[in-house]
């Protein structure tokens, strides 16, 4: 099996149809998988995407469909979709998927490959890697025909759910993404997503509009001095339970930089000088994507690892806790628990020894 087979990419939201567009401009045979045709109902016609922005033209697909079972035949699988889904999503794949294959998650957040990796073991699939890195375009759907890029990440890390898998793939998913680096372990990685970090704390300074479904700009009228106070103190546990998982995070003005190139020396004017943050409106529900999934699957498991680490994160805890009781939803049972890692029960010292290991996931789910 080779790439020649094709590359599958699942999910054909913005992340989904940016990745495509961008692997298939580089020649690359691209089939697009998704649940919902009639919303790529022009895609699917003309078997093309549409972009605009920062990437622009039309570019060619393989295949569009909804039925999973040609996966079989694809060496690289991307998965594009919402990190909530996982579970699901590797639960529809598993009996399609063959021993050789990768599965490559953008935008996994906090140990998502590990999360699908037993999802899938679970599941029942054969043994395949699982990396991960971070959604890499800022892009948007243009109807059902396109997609628009506001931006390109110029610098990510990529993971996964062993060191094994990483060492296997790594070349290539750099030869067609050259802006990833290696990340020390799924924490490191998870831990330098800047969404995960910003959107909730900036959500709760911005309760009262967002809830009255306001106009607001969210990372240039959303933000203020006060707005930033909250997100250093976010920033600060974060990195402190990086630390204690053998991590080590970037400042996030270093990451903004890295991503989109605004070498400002404070975290407000970065925010307010990164080009693609400039034109992206805040939520108009608190019951949005944008913030249900970090929470779910980026401020919960990092909870849960701090307490397992015994480290203090007071914001972020009283951030699930607001927003739990806003959302009407325990986000604590909903979101990527240690027991979807495959991790219930482990204390500290051995999680660190599961991150540090090539242990088969198949092996841990048996």
């Amino acid at each position: 099996m080779s790439v020649l087979d094709g590359i599958g990419v699942v999910g054909a939201g913005g992340e989904g149809r940016a990745v495509a567009a961008y692997l298939a401009a580089r020649e690359l045979p691209v089939h697009l998988y998704t649940r919902d045709l009639a919303a790529v109902r022009e895609i699917a016609c003309r078997r093309e995407i549409v972009a605009h922005g920062v990437l622009d033209g039309r570019f060619p697909l393989r295949e569009v469909t909804a039925d999973p079972a040609g996966l079989a035949a694809r060496a690289v699988v991307l998965v594009a979709t919402v990190t909530t889904a996982y579970p699901s999503v590797a639960t529809r794949m598993a009996p399609y998927l063959r021993p050789g294959q990768v599965v490559v998650l953008f935008s996994s957040k906090l140990c998502g490959s590990v999360e699908f990796a037993h999802a899938l073991a679970a599941a029942g699939a054969p043994e395949v890697d699982v990396v991960e890195t971070d959604a890499l375009f800022a892009a948007r759907p243009s109807g059902t025909g396109g997609v628009t890029v506001l931006g390109v990440k110029g610098w990510n890390l990529i993971s996964g759910c062993t060191e094994a898998a990483v060492a296997r793939h790594a070349g290539l998913l750099r030869e067609w993404f050259p802006m990833l680096e290696l990340a020390r372990n799924p924490v490191e990685r998870g831990l330098h997503d800047f969404g995960a970090v910003a959107h909730v704390p900036i959500a709760l300074a911005n309760l009262g509009p967002i809830d009255r479904a306001e106009e607001l700009l969210f990372y240039v009228e959303g933000v203020s001095p006060r707005t930033i106070a909250l997100l250093e103190r976010t920033e600060a546990e974060f990195a402190a339970v990086a630390e204690a998982y053998g991590a080590r995070l970037l400042p996030m003005t270093e990451v903004l930089d890295r991503y989109y190139g605004c070498p400002a020396t404070t975290l407000l004017d970065a925010l307010r000088t990164v080009e693609p943050y400039r034109t992206i409106a805040a939520p108009t529900s608190l019951d949005h994507r944008f913030l249900s999934e970090d929470i779910r699957s980026t401020l919960v498991p990092l909870q849960a690892l701090a307490r397992c680490a015994g480290v203090a994160t007071p914001v972020v805890d009283a951030a699930i806790t607001i927003m739990s009781v806003l959302g009407g939803e325990d986000f604590r049972r909903t979101g990527r628990t240690l027991r979807r890692l495959g991790w219930d029960g482990l204390g500290h010292d051995a999680i660190l020894g599961r991150l540090r290991s090539g242990e088969r996931v198949a092996d841990r789910a048996a």
